[in-house]
């Protein structure tokens, strides 16, 4: 049954199995907000410098010792750290603390890390908009530049298992352009009408994947109407699949910063769920990250 909003995902998970996350670089005050507001939803590992963590939690008003905190080896990359937990059964997934994205992901990426599974990573943005009868996904606006049709599919398949987790039987996906009709000199076109047929041959299972759509008639059944655009999702769509990055990445900000949305973000496709959001992002889409990885965890 579809999630209307981010208190009533919130709700759904704290019925569910108390995970572990593991903070990269904790000293990042609006994450550890986030994890002191998540406790009953998640258990926290710290990682990172003792000093630094110490001094924000009692920026807080926290006591530091009621904190796990995992030093970091000298030379070893923090996330290699935080990765090690996963490996030892003591954390479930990764959350972004005070680093750049880039540095976060050198040390998810390296063999030593040991979080790939093979898959293509993707990020998704779960949306909640005024106006929209239930959460909603943008992806991909945070990982894969300019995806081919193949990569495409794989951004699909990572946001389809992840709602999959959530609950949904078959969610409906738009692979949006700019124009309704396949235009062999606008590729995004000619990749939504393929990625269409995928679903409706089961190449593409479990989801039903309509292009190539634009925002308007996926979102606003009426225009859909006008236009003569036959389709049984108008107004219904669960995933926006974007062409590329830019697409993703401004359409995410103009639901939120412009359309008074929230918003929470994770990389998927590695072992575990990453917790990924800017580091100007607040405590509250920290908050609903957290959430979103803690519920959906293997």
């Amino acid at each position: 049954m579809p999630i209307k909003n981010f208190d009533e995902l919130a709700g759904r998970v704290k019925s569910g199995k108390k995970r572990t996350v593991a903070l990269v670089e904790a000293h990042d005050p609006h994450a550890l907000e986030a994890v002191i507001h998540a406790r009953d939803i998640v258990s926290a590992i710290l990682v990172g410098d003792r000093g630094k963590i110490t001094a924000a939690l009692l920026e807080l008003g926290q006591d530091p010792d009621a904190f796990e905190i995992a030093e970091v080896p000298a030379g070893m990359h923090p996330s290699v750290r935080a990765a090690g937990l996963i490996h030892e059964g003591r954390a479930d997934f990764l959350m972004k603390g005070k680093l750049m994205t880039g540095d976060l992901l050198k040390g998810v990426l390296s063999p030593e890390a040991e979080l790939r599974s093979g898959a293509l990573m993707s990020h998704i943005i779960i949306a909640e908009v005024p106006g929209y009868h239930k959460l909603l996904c943008v992806t991909d606006g945070g990982m894969v530049t300019y995806p081919d049709l193949e990569k495409k599919k794989h951004i699909v398949e990572n946001a389809v298992r992840f709602f999959h987790g959530l609950g949904y039987e078959k969610p409906n996906v738009a692979a949006l352009c700019a124009i309704e009709t396949v235009n062999p000199k606008m590729q995004e076109t000619v990749d939504a009408a393929a990625l269409k047929q995928m679903s409706l041959s089961g190449e593409l299972p479990s989801c039903y994947v309509e292009g190539p759509i634009s925002y308007d008639l996926a979102m606003v059944p009426a225009l859909a109407e006008v236009k003569g655009y036959s389709t049984p999702c108008a107004g219904d769509f669960d995933i926006l699949l974007v062409p590329e990055i830019v697409a993703g990445n401004i359409l995410g900000k103009c639901l939120v910063y412009t359309c008074g949305g929230r918003m929470a973000g994770i990389v998927l496709g590695c072992k575990v769920p990453i917790v990924l959001t800017s580091r100007g992002s607040s405590a509250d889409e920290k908050y609903y990250s957290l959430v979103l990885g803690a519920g959906v965890c293997g």
